[in-house]
């Protein structure tokens, strides 16, 4: 079904927009992992377009993602940013912008072979499924679309998508999440691993990397490793159940938006000391962070990654491959904040930290 974007989420971000100062400079720089250095520098708000003049006064997108969910409504506030000032300079940009209410590679075949009988200047995947999903975008390029991928999750090393705009550190965002834990407690433990959707490139990733760091170290123990599917609920229930099947655990690495939240939930309720890590900008789990419940989180800069999105749409539109104008890869940070961020995001994201 098509995303209804969460209006009161939008809200606060467009307050937020008009609010924030940010540090981190626009455009197409390699981006990495970082630590909060203020709280304006976690996410950049204040973009401009660059010099490039678009050879038409017209496009229509569509872009489709993995799930219904308030970090893509993030993604897609960016996108309207840069739409309006394409607007402002006689630039009319429309694009559809879909999900499923539930992670699923089929509906996001059927939702990209549907795109491609349609008159669309490019089409954008986040992709659900890495595996399944990188032969039918090499076939609609072999066909003649414009495919790009945006967001979260880059399609296979070998497929023959145009460019991608998003994460590509999802491997060091696990690695430097882990790592966190595993200093915090000291270098022994046992920890259990919320993957997020099976097969999904960032999630995937982010597991490989919280798991390779903990094989650094030989007093610590993976006793779980389970997928919740993006769902917070899914997530509380299958962290009750390591917890009760191992009431010694002593972290938790969350690899999605949604897990951490459930990691948070159960840890309140079973009264555990485990330590959390995990991702995103979820205003339930900045709460919990703020509070102590959570240790740190890896703020992913969704806005960016939206208006950077459809900065590169328009240039691959024009018929523009990668290379001068934009890269194969465009990057986009990831910033660890901890409890002492909290407030301030809380604040700049959602207008409120009294809850």
């Amino acid at each position: 079904m098509a995303e209804k974007i969460n209006a009161l989420f939008r809200k606060i971000l467009i307050v937020a927009f008009s609010l924030i100062v940010a540090c981190i400079s626009s455009g197409y720089s390699t981006r990495t992992v970082s630590k909060v250095d203020g709280a304006g520098s976690v996410v950049d708000f204040q973009h401009d377009l660059d010099d490039y003049v678009p050879a038409k006064k017209k496009y229509n997108f569509y872009f489709t993602y993995k799930i219904v969910h308030p970090w893509w409504d993030a993604v897609a506030l960016g996108m309207e940013d840069a739409q309006k000032k394409y607007l402002e300079k006689g630039i009319i940009i429309t694009y559809e912008y879909m999900a499923p209410d539930a992670a699923s590679y089929e509906d996001q075949t059927k939702k990209l072979l549907q795109a491609q009988e349609e008159d669309y200047d490019v089409i954008g995947v986040d992709v659900a499924d890495e595996e399944k999903i990188s032969p039918i975008i090499d076939e609609m390029v072999a066909s003649g679309s414009k495919v790009m991928t945006f967001s979260s999750s880059d399609a296979s090393p070998d497929c023959k998508r145009i460019a991608y705009v998003g994460n590509t550190h999802n491997y060091q965002d696990g690695a430097d999440l882990t790592e966190a834990l595993c200093e915090k407690l000291g270098y022994k433990g046992k920890v259990g691993i919320l993957v997020g959707s099976f097969g999904a490139p960032c999630h995937e990733d982010r597991a490989k990397g919280a798991k390779d760091t903990i094989a650094k170290y030989k007093d610590m123990e993976i006793v779980a490793v389970e997928y919740d599917m993006d769902s917070i609920d899914k997530a509380y229930e299958l962290a009750v159940k390591m917890l009760n099947d191992n009431p010694d655990i002593a972290g938790f690495v969350c690899c999605n938006m949604s897990n951490p939240v459930g990691a948070a939930r159960a840890v309140l309720e079973l009264e555990s000391k485990a330590v959390i890590v995990g991702m995103d900008h979820d205003q339930e789990a900045l709460n919990y962070l703020k509070d102590g419940v959570i240790y740190c989180l890896g703020v992913q800069d969704c806005y960016s990654i939206g208006f950077d999105t459809l900065q590169v749409a328009v240039k691959i539109a024009d018929g523009n491959l990668p290379g001068d104008l934009f890269p194969d890869k465009t990057d986009e940070n990831t910033t660890i904040v901890y409890q002492e961020e909290a407030a301030p995001i809380l604040e700049i994201l959602y207008g409120d930290v009294s809850q």
